[in-house]
């Protein structure tokens, strides 16, 4: 056989690592697929509730929510509630950069449906700096004890983690726990993770 057509371990072990994450996204999604309307509604009260009830919650000033996809946890009535007493945010997709920035919500009305068809704020409201917040609020495909997260794979919510100092904590159905998510060396842990039946420190 012909060389230079072999992979080197690294490119190997990087190859392996993919597949892990693809194998593992194909697995939450089917989970998530299989829930009901009335587990969906059910879970993201008992998480409102939980989530308000946290001390690191109660505390911040600045949060960063974001707008669920159909299939997550849904914290949209607890924006809407604490819009007026702490100051909420979502994130908002730039065109110009390929990025997102944080946005302020003061009005839950004054929304509108951007990148991937997800809501965020209009235009012209006011702009966060990420070092400004408190406490970001992260969605995810599956998380492990250790803090670690697995996202959808565009790595949006990496880049935005990576300019924030505040507490991280990932949200997420009880299903979405899972024993270990194939990470990289570059990959930022959550503080938290928080389901419907679970708040814990992580271990990372």
């Amino acid at each position: 056989m012909a060389g230079g057509t072999g992979r080197s371990p690294k490119e190997k072990s990087e190859m392996n690592l993919n597949e892990q994450k693809i194998a593992l996204r194909k697995m939450i999604r089917a989970t998530l697929k299989s829930f009901s309307e009335e587990k969906r509604k059910l879970d993201s009260k008992t998480l409102c509730i939980k989530l308000e009830e946290q001390p690191f919650f109660q505390t911040a000033d600045t949060v960063l929510f974001f707008a669920p996809l159909p299939e997550e946890i849904d914290l949209w009535p607890l924006l809407e509630k604490f819009t007026y007493e702490k100051t909420a945010a979502l994130p908002c997709f730039d065109d110009n950069s390929q990025f997102y920035t944080s946005r302020q919500v003061k009005d839950p009305h004054e929304i509108v449906s951007g990148q991937f068809g997800i809501r965020e704020p209009i235009g012209n409201c006011v702009q966060i700096p990420f070092d400004d917040l408190d406490l970001i609020l992260v969605p995810g495909m599956a998380f492990d004890l250790r803090g670690n997260r697995l996202g959808r794979g565009r790595g949006f919510y990496d880049r935005l983690l990576a300019e924030t100092r505040g507490v991280k904590c990932g949200i997420a159905f009880d299903e979405q726990i899972v024993g270990a998510v194939p990470t990289e060396e570059h990959d930022l842990k959550m503080d938290f993770i928080l389901t419907p039946t679970r708040g814990m420190r992580t271990a990372g």
